[in-house]
């Protein structure tokens, strides 16, 4: 399962400082202005490959789900509903371009919310259908309302999302009020037992701002009232260092099941959503702030790691009780973003220091493979662990000469076209203002569109580190529109354009 980033871009929430970077002599205006145009040249190339990408998926998927670009066709994963769709309807109102915010502002009125024969992932379509809309609607009714064209459809996409909301709401009738995540529509589940950490706490932001939006308080307080048990979970045993806690919780006692986590799949988001609650109001969201807090401390105390053969490189291991496993994903890539954006909203630089850190581990997934392109999965030998330690093993023999050189070593070599590093970089970038994250950002572009792009889109690949990429799967996620490309964008574009 895919744990995306939240697709309501926190731009639309908050605008980042650009700190300013000490010189020691007045800056160059011919130097300056060179790299603005540079940086508008990159802007403008990202821009069209968001075309290029749309541009196959109207001609061949439009309004199904994902589009196929091997194949030039599509398939329905989302439920039909125009996933991609919805996921680009942000980006294009960030990058700007009126047919296309105005095609997705057409089709978003006519979805039928009421009916799908397919499994419902309440975590999913609150992440990509209800954030995606609330993202250009808050656009369109706010900096960007000129890009519509009809200012009637636009109240019609907050209707939508409420319309929406009201058919996902019987997930919460359970004896805790923690929702279920697999419905069938009208009114039945899968009959699940227990939910996941991020499934249950990823969706307070969109759900709250819903009710804020609406003047309905009901959204906010379906979604608070699962969340509280993540605030205060039991039993004690889940919660092995302050704020880091278990995984599956009993939807009938609330009572976390295990002490399995960390800033992965499954887990993620919930981390996540606790300081983007505090961002989006700080006076009502501030026991989720204190809840970060611990979690980021303990996450520095506790989880940080360093390679054996690359002790400047900093990873963060799951965990299993107070057992490290030294392991991580493309999907954890987000955490120096979080760890950034935290510093930033609390004015804490022991945060930003760590998040940069956690940037450059992540960078270095990237520079070290054939592609220029990070893993889904990877492992390390921790530096102050035994190497008889079985949660610490060697490398594999056919990979010692690239752990040497990397300090990881690769344990899957797909990507799916995730957005995660280009994430944090767009944090990294907007915390300190250095040019070296813009690079960083466009080195990993030019590697996604130099190797993904393949007939009328972008594909995933089989082998990061392979000549190539290793071979295609025939795929294109929406959450390439959603996140992807629009930090690829970001990062490059003008800091008034965020």
């Amino acid at each position: 399962m895919h744990y995306s980033r939240l697709s309501l871009p926190l731009v639309a929430l908050l605008a980042l400082p650009s700190l300013a970077l000490p010189h020691d002599k007045p800056p160059d205006k011919r130097a300056d202005n060179h790299q603005g145009m540079v940086d508008r040249e990159r802007a403008d190339a990202v821009k069209a490959a968001f075309v290029h990408a749309w541009t196959g998926y109207k001609k061949y998927a439009f309004p199904h789900d994902e589009l196929h670009p091997v194949s030039n066709s599509f398939s329905d994963s989302r439920n039909g509903w125009g996933a991609s769709a919805i996921d680009a309807f942000s980006t294009a109102c960030v990058m700007q371009i009126p047919d296309i915010v105005n095609t997705i502002l057409d089709y978003i009125p006519t979805i039928d919310f009421d009916h799908t024969t397919e499994q419902v992932s309440l975590f999913e379509t609150t992440i990509r259908y209800m954030a995606g809309m609330l993202s250009g609607y808050d656009f369109l009714k706010g900096p960007l309302s000129n890009l519509a064209e009809n200012a009637t459809a636009v109240d019609e996409v907050l209707k939508q999302v409420q319309r929406l909301a009201d058919n996902l709401a019987y997930a919460f009738d359970t004896p805790t009020g923690i929702p279920s995540n697999n419905l069938n529509f009208p009114n039945t589940t899968d009959g699940s037992t227990t939910n996941g950490l991020a499934q249950i706490g990823s969706l307070v932001l969109e759900w709250t701002h819903l009710s804020d939006l609406t003047g309905d308080q009901k959204y906010a307080k379906l979604s608070q009232k699962g969340e509280s048990y993540l605030l205060a979970p039991q039993p004690s045993s889940s919660e092995p260092w302050p704020g880091l806690v278990g995984t599956n919780v009993d939807l009938s006692t609330g009572l976390f099941q295990d002490a399995f986590g960390g800033w992965v799949g499954g887990d993620d988001s919930f981390y996540e959503y606790l300081i983007k609650m505090y961002v989006y109001d700080s006076a009502k969201y501030s026991s989720y702030k204190d809840r970060w807090i611990l979690a980021a401390d303990s996450t520095i105390a506790h989880l940080a790691s360093h390679p054996s053969t690359r002790p400047d490189v900093t990873f963060v291991a799951e965990f299993n009780g107070q057992e490290l496993i030294f392991q991580s994903e493309h999907l954890a890539c987000f955490d120096g973003g979080s760890f950034l954006l935290g510093g930033l909203a609390l004015n804490e630089q022991k945060y930003i220091d760590f998040g940069l850190a956690l940037v450059n581990g992540c960078h270095d997934t990237y520079v070290s493979t054939e592609t220029g392109i990070g893993p889904e999965v990877f492992q390390w030998v921790e530096n102050t662990t035994s190497s008889t330690d079985p949660n610490n093993p060697p490398a594999p023999a056919n990979q010692e000469a690239f752990y040497e050189k990397s300090g990881f070593y690769i344990t899957d070599s797909d990507y799916i076209l995730r957005p995660e590093y280009l994430e944090s970089v767009y944090y990294a970038y907007r915390a300190t203002g250095n040019q070296m994250y813009r690079d960083w950002s466009w080195d990993a572009f030019l590697a996604i569109n130099n190797t993904c792009a393949v007939g009328s889109g972008y594909a995933e690949l089989t082998d990061v580190n392979a000549s190539g990429g290793g071979g295609f799967n025939d795929f294109m996620d929406s959450f390439f529109f959603a996140e992807v490309l629009k930090y690829a964008y970001l990062t490059q574009a003008p800091v008034s354009a965020s």
